[in-house]
Parts: structure tokens; C-alpha cells; sequence
């Protein structure tokens, strides 16, 4: 039998020239180490409108050469099954060493005479000596599965290979060991490697910059072929930069709507500059904005967060809308030594000032929007996915793209940065015990039904309506993403669970309901805000949780993810630890000297360039173009066509809307985010 084979390897036809009746195209996954030289079997079975067809045993092999290489397609020409018709069914087993894995993505059956190919998605490990049955397209609801038992025994599998615990006390639960399927690929981990290691810097560049900063202009020698300069450095000083951070920064959601002002910040009317009106008349406008950044309050000896502050902000919308810092109080306790910081005291005290703002905004940023809200959020919806819903099942299908490589990147991260006396403890103020606090904080408050719904989370911070907090394009851009996924998602819900019967009666979904939203101590993942207070009741419950997790792993990583360099990449704008102590007294004089010996020194520097660098490459596909494809059915494949359709139209008015913005937003441009959180 001759046989063919297509992928990143040479592509090789030794047909001969036969003509066949049906050859079989045989996709292996691409992860590391993955290939096979097991005999693989098939059976190939027509029982379409009662007819009762099964071919012979066909050996898929190819006799001069090794099959099955990682990321490779393989066609076998199947001869002697002329007119065999509809193939519906597939039976597929292996033999060989027990050791020698092999990952199926699909299987397609092509009828050479009528061109009519036949799809069964697989995207399984192919265990030794067991046979596997499955259906053309291979998408059922549980209840509605021919090959139940197989289904229950692959399940029961999936649950210890994906065990998982919360592995540090109060954050989201993880994987206990990462699977064979969730390494990467050998691609792409060539090309993270490839990235992590340390750029190289022209040694005259290195001794031209001392170990600690001589002024804050020094600080741009250190920018060359290796580091791009950030945009950060640019116009860092200003209050309108300062301001836009907040809107387009890479941690944009802590901003909301000042309603009234709190009772521990210390202003007044006669304090600020609000365009000749009172602080009620800004409120009452909808002009004034506040960000308070009480999670990161030191609150015991064993929170670890003693080393940052606890800032509360307040930030106007000027009349050409732009938005201005008008306060700056750097702890949540009102007190001679904590007094409000304003934009017309000494320039050098208020550059201060906001610098210890940022480095709180940084640490709860890489604490909690970063690392806790997304990757690790993430990860347990991944975790409890595979637990609980077939391979099989719609909604597997569904959010399985959204999960590519997230298990290797979080393992990757906690093995290298997030480690005991890793990367966060020696460049991070926060450090690693004091991120895991933080994160703690959060998760504990964190409601799917409010903070993982884009548009509730808006309406929660007082940001729903776009005429409130102009300028802020991350809100207009993601709703506009939102509305995408939730359509998406949608149609793919309302395919399958047409009747109410299909969501009572479907079993895995409804212990994908309990797993998410149960305690850890009920061998759950905690996840509060779960839609229908126990189970699935609604098409919209199950639709608002999907879109929930795609919208977080891919358009949220996205926002808080890529502009990590930018941001960090110039200590001064966004700083990721600071010397010395936070300002307590308006009345010293503060210098330019002091700027720059409380940032951090050369290498500190160097290293949270270089990390933030790395992350803010973007090295997988964009949202939508799926690196892996698990939708064959009718249902699936025509919500992807959709989607991908009104991707393209989000793109095209964003591209308009970056036209006609002072400075373009491209973090949410849909080629721009991946589908996973794959960095």
C-alpha cells in the first residue's frame, strides 16, 4: 500500500499512480516528542439508513518509511471498497510498544470516485490494544451517544490524568501533573525557548550604563538592537499619559465611576482642579474617577504586601476629554504621615507620587489581572473541562482551542518566574507570597456572573455607557469582541440544546456545572457566580459561562498581556519595584536624585525587560483562526464560518476607529489576540 505524507516535513506521493476507491488522511498532533511507529488499524463502517457495511481490516502503513511524525498528515490509499458508500462509522485500534504515544487530531475518509469526504474528529491518545468506535463528525450530547460505555471508560480516564487541587490555599485549583497532551508543540517551544533565552546586549551599551542610574536621561542608553524603546518612555512625565494608562494600559480594569468619595480619602473642594467645578458637580456630570487600590493594603505580618502601597486615585475628564490625575493619596488610612499628593505640588514630589501609584497598579496588574484572573482562572476551567465533558461533546469541542498550551505556559511560569526565589521575588516589590495574597483577595470576590461578563463588569464599575469616560477604548473595543464570542457561542448552544430536556438530561454538562462552582473541599474549583444556582436550567446560562471563559483566555489575556513591555520596558512609567520609602511629607524637597535612586538598578532593570519582553510576544494564532480543529459537525462548522466573518467586521471598525483616535489601540485588533493563553 503506498502511502503520502504532508505537514512542516517534506511531502511525499508514492501512489504509483493507482487509482483507489478511498484513501484515508490521517492527522497526528503536533506536541513534543509525539510520533508513532505502532501498527494503526481502521474499520471502516456504512450503517447509514439501515445498511449494514463494514470493510475489511485496513492496515494504515506505509512500508519504507516511519508514519505518524508530530504535526504530520498522512494519506494511505485504501483499495477494494468501490461503492461502499456513506461512511458513517470508524473503528480505529493500535498495536505495538506501550510506551510509543500517538495523539489523533482527526481521521478523514475521502471517496476518490465522488469526492465526498467523511470527517471523524478525534483529538485523543490512541491507547494500546483498545478498540475505539466513532461517529462521522463525532459531536453528541451524552445522552444521545451510541458508544456510551466508551465515552463513560474515557471519562473516568480524563479525571486522573487531569486531577487537579488548589495548590496554593485560596487560588484557583490546577492541574496536580501537567499531561503528555498539554506540552507544546515542538514549534513553538522551540520558538519561546529560543526567545526566553537572554538577549544579547552590545557590550559597550553595558558599560556605559553603571549599576545605578547616574540621571533619569542615562536611563535611555540601555535601549538598542535587543530592546526596541517602549512606549513608555515617551512623554512618561505627563499627567495625560499618567491618565491614559488607566484607559489603555495593561491594566484597565480598576477604573470606575466616582459616585461619592470615600471617607478615608483626605480631599476637599478647595484641594482640587476640576475645571472650575465642585466635587459634586463633577460627580453629578459623571466626570470625576477614582481607582482604589485597597486589595493591596499590608493588613498582617504574613500578608507579604508591606513592601508596596495601598493607593487611592482620583482622575478628571477635562474638557477635550482627556483624563487627568487630580489626586493621589498612597494609603487607604487618613493621617499627617499619608497626606493627598496633587499635580500642583513640586514637580519632583508628584512624579514620585505617581510612581508609587504605579507600582501598586503594577503588582496588583501581574498579580491578579495577570497571573490570578487569567491564567490560573483559566486553567481551572481547562482542568474541570476535561474532567466532566467528553471529547466529544459540543461544548469540549467549543472551548478546547481556548485552553492550547495554557497548562505549559502556567507550569513553564511557575517553574521559572513564579518559583521561591525566582524572577517576581528578585525584580518584583510584591514578590511571589505577596502576589499569591492578592490573588487570594480577588479570587474570593471574583463572580462570573459580573466580573466575567464584560458588559456586567462595565455596568459594575459605572463604564457601560460609551458618552461616560471618553477615550477609553479598551471598553469599546472588547464589547465589540464580547458581542462576537457570545454569538458564537450562542449558536452553537442553541444547536444542540434545542429543547429544555437537553440541558436537564445532559449528565457531563451538568457535572461540569458542579465541579466549577463546588467548594474546594467538595472537590470543586470554587469558581463563584456560576449562571442557575446549582445546575444548567437555561441556553443562556450555558452560553454566558462559555463565553465567559473564551472572552477571558483569549480577548482579557490579551488586553493585560501584550503590553507588558511597553509599560514595564521603562521603570519610571510603570514600575515594577521601587528603593526606599513611599513619600510621607509634601514639605521635603524632593529632586531628580531622588527619582532616580529609588528606581530600581542596571540589571533589575535588565531582567524585567527582557521578561516583559518575552510575554509580550505574540506567537500563536489569532482569535478564530484555530491552530487545532475540533468543529466538524454542521452546527460547529457554520457557527466558526460566522464567527470568523464577524471577526473580520470587528477588525475592519477598529482599523476605522484607530484612524480617527490621537493614538491607535491594537491589543484587541482580532489578529492581534490569540485564541489561548499561550504566553
Amino acid at each position: 500500500m503506498g502511502c503520502a505524507s504532508s505537514s512542516t516535513t517534506p511531502t511525499f506521493d508514492h501512489t504509483d499512480g493507482i487509482k483507489t476507491s478511498y484513501s484515508i488522511i490521517v492527522k497526528t498532533g503536533d506536541h513534543k516528542g509525539l510520533s508513532t511507529n505502532a501498527n494503526i488499524y481502521a474499520k471502516l463502517i456504512n450503517n447509514y439508513k439501515d445498511k449494514d457495511r463494514q470493510s475489511d481490516e485496513i492496515h494504515l502503513d506505509c512500508t519504507w518509511k516511519n508514519d505518524f511524525y508530530a504535526g504530520s498528515t498522512d494519506i494511505f490509499p485504501v483499495k477494494d471498497l468501490k461503492h461502499f458508500g456513506h461512511i458513517n462509522e470508524l473503528e480505529l485500534w493500535r498495536s505495538g510498544l506501550a510506551a510509543d504515544s500517538w495523539y489523533f487530531e482527526w481521521i478523514k475518509v475521502k471517496d476518490n470516485d465522488t469526492n465526498m469526504t467523511y470527517a471523524f474528529p478525534i483529538n485523543r491518545w490512541m491507547s494500546l490494544g483498545f478498540k475505539m468506535m466513532f461517529q462521522q463528525n463525532d459531536c453528541q450530547l451524552p445522552q444521545f451517544a451510541k458508544f456510551s460505555d466508551q465515552r463513560r471508560i474515557e471519562l473516568a480516564e480524563k479525571r486522573k490524568t487531569y486531577a487537579f487541587v488548589q495548590q496554593v490555599a485560596g487560588l484557583p485549583c490546577q492541574v496536580i501533573d501537567r499531561p503528555e497532551s498539554e506540552k507544546f508543540s515542538n514549534d513553538y517551544l522551540w520558538d519561546i525557548g529560543s526567545h526566553m533565552a537572554v538577549d544579547k546586549i552590545d557590550g559597550a551599551v553595558i558599560n556605559s550604563v553603571t549599576s545605578d542610574w547616574k540621571s533619569l536621561d542615562d536611563m535611555s542608553n540601555i535601549y538598542g538592537k535587543a530592546f526596541p524603546v517602549p512606549e513608555g518612555m515617551h512623554n512618561w512625565r505627563s499627567d495625560f499619559e499618567f491618565g491614559k494608562q488607566r484607559l489603555t494600559g495593561c491594566n484597565p480594569r480598576l477604573i470606575r465611576l466616582c459616585t461619592e468619595i470615600p471617607e478615608n480619602l483626605a480631599v476637599t473642594n478647595g484641594m482640587l482642579d476640576l475645571a472650575g467645578l465642585t466635587i459634586e458637580q463633577a460627580i453629578e456630570k459623571k466626570r470625576l474617577f477614582i481607582v482604589d487600590l485597597k486589595i493591596t493594603q499590608h493588613r498582617s505580618e504574613d500578608d507579604y504586601l508591606d513592601r508596596i502601597c495601598s493607593p487611592i486615585a482620583l482622575f478628571f475628564v477635562n474638557d477635550e476629554s482627556n483624563l487627568l490625575p487630580v489626586a493621589i493619596q498612597l494609603f487607604q488610612t487618613k493621617g499627617d504621615d499619608n497626606p493627598v499628593f496633587l499635580p500642583t505640588d513640586d514637580e519632583y514630589t508628584w512624579m514620585l507620587a505617581k510612581m508609587w501609584f504605579n507600582n501598586a497598579d503594577a503588582s496588583y496588574h501581574q498579580s491578579s489581572a495577570h497571573l490570578g484572573m487569567t491564567h490560573l482562572l483559566v486553567a481551572s476551567f481547562a482542568v474541570a473541562t476535561h474532567c466532566c465533558l467528553s471529547p466529544s461533546h459540543p461544548l469540549f469541542r467549543l472551548l478546547a482551542p481556548h485552553f492550547l498550551y495554557l497548562m505549559a505556559i502556567n507550569d513553564l511560569a511557575l517553574k521559572t518566574l513564579i518559583n521561591q526565589g525566582g524572577w517576581v521575588d528578585t525584580t518584583m516589590a510584591v514578590g511571589r507570597l505577596g502576589m499569591f495574597e492578592i490573588i487570594r483577595r480577588r479570587f474570593k470576590s471574583w463572580q462570573l456572573c459580573i466580573d466575567g461578563t464584560f458588559p456586567k463588569e462595565l455596568e459594575s464599575r459605572g463604564l457601560s455607557d460609551p458618552k461616560v469616560l471618553p477615550k477609553y477604548y479598551y471598553r469599546d473595543d472588547g464589547l465589540l469582541l464580547w458581542n462576537a464570542i457570545y454569538k458564537y457561542v450562542s449558536k452553537v448552544v442553541d444547536g444542540h440544546y434545542d429543547k429544555p430536556e437537553n440541558i436537564s438530561g445532559d449528565f457531563e454538562l451538568q457535572d461540569w456545572h458542579r465541579v466549577l462552582s463546588s467548594p474546594v473541599e467538595e472537590q470543586g474549583c470554587a469558581i463563584q457566580g456560576i449562571p442557575g444556582d446549582g445546575s444548567f436550567k437555561t441556553k443562556e446560562d450555558i452560553t454566558l459561562t462559555v463565553a465567559s471563559a473564551i472572552f477571558t483566555s483569549s480577548v482579557e489575556h490579551a488586553a493585560v498581556n501584550f503590553g507588558q513591555y511597553d509599560n514595564y520596558g521603562f521603570p519610571p512609567y510603570y514600575p515594577a519595584s521601587l528603593n526606599g520609602e513611599p513619600p510621607k511629607n509634601k514639605n521635603a524637597k524632593t529632586t531628580e536624585e531622588d527619582i532616580f535612586k529609588a528606581l530600581p538598578g542596571k540589571h533589575k532593570t535588565l531582567s524585567v525587560m527582557e521578561i516583559t519582553k518575552v510575554l509580550s510576544m505574540k506567537a500563536t494564532n489569532g482569535l478564530g483562526d484555530f491552530e487545532v480543529q475540533y468543529q466538524f459537525d454542521p452546527i460547529g462548522s457554520k457557527a466558526v464560518n460566522q464567527f470568523i466573518a464577524e471577526l473580520k467586521e470587528v477588525g475592519e471598525t477598529i482599523n476605522k476607529r484607530n484612524m480617527n483616535r490621537e493614538e491607535e489601540y491594537t491589543y484587541l485588533y482580532p489578529p492581534n489576540v490569540p485564541n489561548a493563553i499561550s504566553i
